[in-house]
């Protein structure tokens, strides 16, 4: 009863704070250009399904302060195409700006296009990734879903299955996760990957935790 309770909160909590920064991220007009600015390891930013990269903005605003150049690839939108597409337009973007060494820090399905682009042409500008409540496993609530965006996360789902199999990449992931995750009830453990399952649960909220920015400041050391 109190482990259900615990989660109901978390539940709650959660989607109040995806509610708060979909609805901040509408009215905002920040430029990304802005926070490009910074003479340490430069850090790309990929959002999730449905989001702009104005939902990261708090992270993105933390890293920027701390004197990392934090690169938005607009192209992306709300992320809703193919991986592999979404993977092509970052891929493009790196080799635009001439970036190397860079760590990618991704949010849900953007550590799925972290992934692809680690595994495709440009990989060897990617130095890590820090995937925070990504479904490297797929989940398998998405065969319930009826958006199409969505089944795309089922675990049978053909790009899903081909990115867990180039497992010699997971050496250079962080996967950070809650102990419960009402989107994906596998959790986002990554074989060879460093593991951190936190001791909250959320799929939003997780990315304010201070043990993020923690790990992205240790991957960009």
């Amino acid at each position: 009863m109190i482990r259900l309770v615990r989660i109901l909160v978390w539940w709650a909590r959660d989607y109040a704070y995806a509610g708060l920064w979909q609805l901040r991220a509408t009215f905002n007009r920040t430029d990304p250009a802005t926070f490009r600015t910074g003479d340490r390891t430069p850090i790309v930013v990929l959002p999730g399904v449905y989001e702009t990269w104005k939902f990261m903005q708090p992270l993105v605003g933390a890293l920027h302060g701390r004197g990392h150049p934090v690169h938005v690839v607009e192209l992306l939108r709300r992320n809703r195409r193919p991986v592999a597409e979404m993977a092509e337009k970052v891929t493009a973007y790196l080799v635009q700006h001439d970036l190397r060494d860079v760590v990618l820090v991704a949010h849900s399905k953007g550590g799925l296009v972290g992934k692809q682009v680690m595994v495709g042409p440009a990989g060897g500008r990617v130095r890590s990734m820090v995937a925070v409540a990504t479904p490297f496993g797929g989940s398998r609530y998405a065969r319930l879903l009826p958006a199409r965006t969505l089944r795309t996360f089922s675990p049978r789902d053909a790009t899903i299955v081909a990115l867990g199999g180039q497992a010699t990449f997971n050496t250079r992931i962080v996967s950070i996760y809650g102990t419960f995750d009402p989107h994906i009830p596998e959790r986002s453990e990554l074989a060879g990957a460093r593991n951190i399952m936190l001791t909250t649960g959320g799929h939003f909220r997780i990315l304010a935790h201070p043990r993020v920015l923690a790990e992205v400041e240790t991957a960009a050391a």
